[in-house]
């Protein structure tokens, strides 16, 4: 039996996000201000969004850049361990940790399993004297095929002479170089307070060395101070004959460095001690962490202030769209479909803010050797000091995990305000609307 039901289904409510919604919503962006539409106020809204995570990730990339920086200096020029020996106390009460047996030890802590490499050195402040100009140094003995160990001596940022020749001179920083004037072939001359012990008390030691290498890893506290000196000339020098200072352990993977102690120390002994990187470093790093958070939550709050505007944009266009409301409601819109005409609005504001806010921190992270150049041009120079920051550039290291994170905060924020202005218009009375019209 046919029935009237059967002969006149129940017309289907669309699906959410239909065609026709993304239609209407266009056409409410595009319009005119003549049109009732709000295209200024959608502008100034893409604009603030977009220069606010722009922003972002600009800064995120500056913050990733300068941990990676110093992080890459702190383990490519500076050892992941170093272990000291047992505490020795001589007649005035002075204590010493050098290492007579240095050779055995630095034999068993190299079987371990994640060491990459072992080296003894000997260490001293110095004055450094050349061309009637002083500086002051830190000295460290160590062998030619330890020192080419070291990724940011070997490799560094610039590098002038031979490395190879080490073994006849000494290898300097660019700081050092600059502060005495000298360069490949100069002479230079290393005084020690103390040196030669004699009846008559201590007198400074001194020694010339040719400079035959010279290096700029990029990191203004190892380019100013730092000396390399052949070991067995340095044990000598600094009286140590026959001992070393320390043993420098470089580990494959240096974030172990903590794991990594209990290891290195047994097979150091047992009155050895252990410093990480991360122990003279650490304080540092935490630093600059809480630093980075901070700066996220300031950027973030303008992230914030930026999406606002699209509150206030869109509840203009609900205002001057009041007649449109009640004409789509009276042809069966339901208020779902209104709330997501609304939404989409607001919200492709925000995806597109967003995706050019994106396009324009990426482009400043992966230019910002020129555009910090035209800026230290404009500014006269002097922008950067390396003395200050450590670092001899500005560094930008451009991260999916920053970028995703500002697109999430974005577009999350963009989303979340555009559903005040979206359920008011939804919820809109159509004859309320219809009835002055």
């Amino acid at each position: 039996m046919t029935t009237a039901a059967t002969l006149n289904p129940a017309p289907r409510s669309p699906r959410p996000f239909a065609r026709f919604e993304f239609m209407i919503a266009l056409r409410y962006l595009r319009a005119r201000r003549a049109e009732g539409g709000v295209s200024a106020m959608t502008w100034i809204s893409f604009l603030g969004i977009a220069l606010a995570v722009a922003a972002l990730i600009a800064t995120l990339s500056v913050r990733a850049g300068f941990r990676h920086e110093f992080v890459g200096t702190i383990l490519g020029a500076n050892p992941h361990i170093s272990v000291y020996g047992a505490p020795n106390y001589s007649a005035t009460g002075a204590m010493s940790r050098e290492i007579s047996d240095y050779t055995d030890i630095a034999s068993a802590i190299a079987t371990l399993d994640g060491v990459a490499h072992v080296a003894p050195v000997v260490t001293g402040q110095v004055m450094a004297a050349a061309f009637g100009r002083n500086a002051g140094v830190e000295v460290v003995g160590i062998t030619g095929a330890d020192l080419r160990s070291l990724p940011l001596v070997a490799d560094p940022e610039r590098a002038w002479g031979n490395l190879d020749q080490f073994d006849q001179g000494v290898a300097i920083g660019s700081g050092v170089a600059r502060e005495l004037g000298v360069v490949v072939g100069d002479q230079i001359r290393l005084i020690s307070p103390d040196g030669a012990r004699t009846a008559f008390g201590t007198s400074p030691r001194i020694v010339n060395a040719e400079v035959v290498y010279i290096f700029q890893v990029g990191r203004f506290d190892i380019d100013r101070v730092r000396v390399y000196m052949p070991l067995d000339q340095a044990q000598p020098y600094f009286n140590r004959e026959g001992l070393v200072d320390r043993i420098d352990v470089m580990l494959d993977d240096p974030e172990q460095a903590n794991a990594a102690v209990t290891r290195v120390l047994g097979a150091a002994g047992p009155m050895a001690t252990a410093w990480t990187w991360e122990d003279s470093s650490g304080a540092f790093l935490q630093a600059l962490q809480m630093e980075d958070n901070v700066m996220f939550i300031i950027l973030s709050i303008l992230v914030m202030i930026a999406t606002l505007n699209i509150v206030s944009g869109l509840i203009m266009l609900v205002k001057n769209k009041g007649r449109d409301i009640g004409i789509l409601r009276t042809v069966g819109l339901t208020q779902g479909a209104i709330l997501r005409v609304f939404f989409i609005c607001g919200a492709s504001v925000g995806v597109a803010g967003t995706l050019c806010g994106v396009a324009l921190g990426s482009a400043f992270a992966i230019y910002i050797d020129p555009i910090f150049a035209a800026v230290n041009w404009m500014a006269g120079g002097g922008v950067w000091d390396p003395s200050v920051r450590y670092l001899s550039q500005l560094p930008a290291r451009l991260e999916m995990g920053d970028i995703l994170s500002a697109m999430s905060l974005s577009l999350g924020l963009s989303f979340l305000v555009t559903i005040f202005p979206a359920r008011r218009a939804a919820r809109m009375n159509p004859v309320e609307a219809l009835r002055y019209e």
